[in-house]
């Protein structure tokens, strides 16, 4: 039986046409003025919806009376009002997994370019003030051998303790509610990876990676005793999601504490708004929350959503279901 789905942001062809085939179809993307209505107009009859990065609210979901399923082309959940759709018994999808790769690779690239000074030392080609060799007041520091700590340590943060550990000889702390059983989830990080005290990470490693879900507990979790307690001369990175890190502590620490640097792939306010200290402070290298953003993945992700949707809508149980339950 043919059902009504919403799609609110745009899918790859390919996947919007595995929709098509056996439902109707609306596509509306609420960001563009022009396209919200139809987007309003269509929740009162969508029973399935998929897309990614707009709130779906207590008020979305009264719009939405016959609303079962929410594929979602992200592995963050933090969109949802989880505990509407836990009282509304709508599924919520999403899509771990098919982007931990791509996203330690960006980390990984994000802590090099900070240990290394890349961004700053590529402008000063790009702007013509390369005159001469440089000095040491442009050096940056080594990756190699130094130890990393991580914040969180899911599929993505073991990722990224693989690249450290076995790539650049990197000792790996973790902090995480549990020690991971590393003989079964990551046999190769077996006498690499360290599960240790949180202040205890802070103290030993020079640079400090957070991948921390958004929650009640980790919003604004990185704070100015966080960023006190770092080992001085420490290069922060947040991977994770922007709102765990309280931005004032950061520059703070950057401005007035002892910290190297930080690097930043994600930010509370997305975009950065214009007149955030941290789009042009000189310690900071910024992205533009890029983490999963190249060709493969972001189909990969799509594929992985189109298919709960069509699993969900056919009665089946999807791989990917997100307990609202529990939040």
């Amino acid at each position: 039986m043919r059902q009504h789905i919403l799609v609110f942001r745009e899918l790859p062809p390919d996947q919007l046409a595995r929709l098509q085939a056996v439902h109707d179809v609306t596509v509306a993307n609420p960001r563009v003025p022009a396209q919200l209505p139809a987007f309003q107009a269509a929740l009162a009859t969508a029973v399935g919806m998929i897309g990614s990065s707009y709130p779906v609210d207590e008020a979305l979901l009264a719009a939405a009376p016959q609303l079962k399923v929410i594929s979602s082309v992200s592995v963050g959940v933090d969109n949802y009002a989880l505990s509407a759709l836990a009282a509304r018994d709508v599924m919520l999808c999403h899509t771990p997994g098919v982007l931990d790769e791509t996203v330690a690779d960006t980390v990984f690239a994000l802590l090099m370019a900070s240990s290394r000074r890349i961004v700053e030392l590529s402008n000063l080609v790009r702007e013509g003030r390369w005159t001469k060799n440089i000095g040491e007041d442009l050096f940056g520091f080594d990756v190699h051998g130094k130890t990393l700590g991580l914040l969180g340590f899911g599929r993505i943060g073991q990722a990224i303790a693989r690249r450290a550990a076995l790539g650049f000889g990197m000792p790996v702390l973790y902090h995480a509610r549990r020690a991971v059983d590393l003989a079964t989830q990551a046999p190769e990080l077996q006498g690499r990876a360290l599960h240790t005290p949180m202040n205890e990470l802070l103290a030993r490693a020079d640079i400090v990676v957070a991948m921390l879900p958004l929650s009640s507990s980790t919003r604004g979790m990185i704070d100015t005793s966080v960023f006190g307690a770092m080992k001085p001369g420490a290069i922060f990175i947040n991977g994770g999601r922007g709102a765990t890190v309280q931005e004032d502590a950061l520059l703070q620490a950057l401005d007035h504490g002892t910290l190297r640097a930080a690097g930043l792939d994600v930010f509370a306010t997305e975009p950065l708004p214009m007149d955030s200290p941290l789009r042009t402070h000189p310690k900071v290298t910024a992205l533009p929350h890029i983490g999963s953003a190249t060709f493969e993945t972001r189909h990969a992700m799509a594929e992985l959503a189109t298919t709960s949707l069509l699993q969900a809508l056919a009665g089946e149980r999807p791989a990917a279901v997100f307990d609202t339950a529990a939040y």
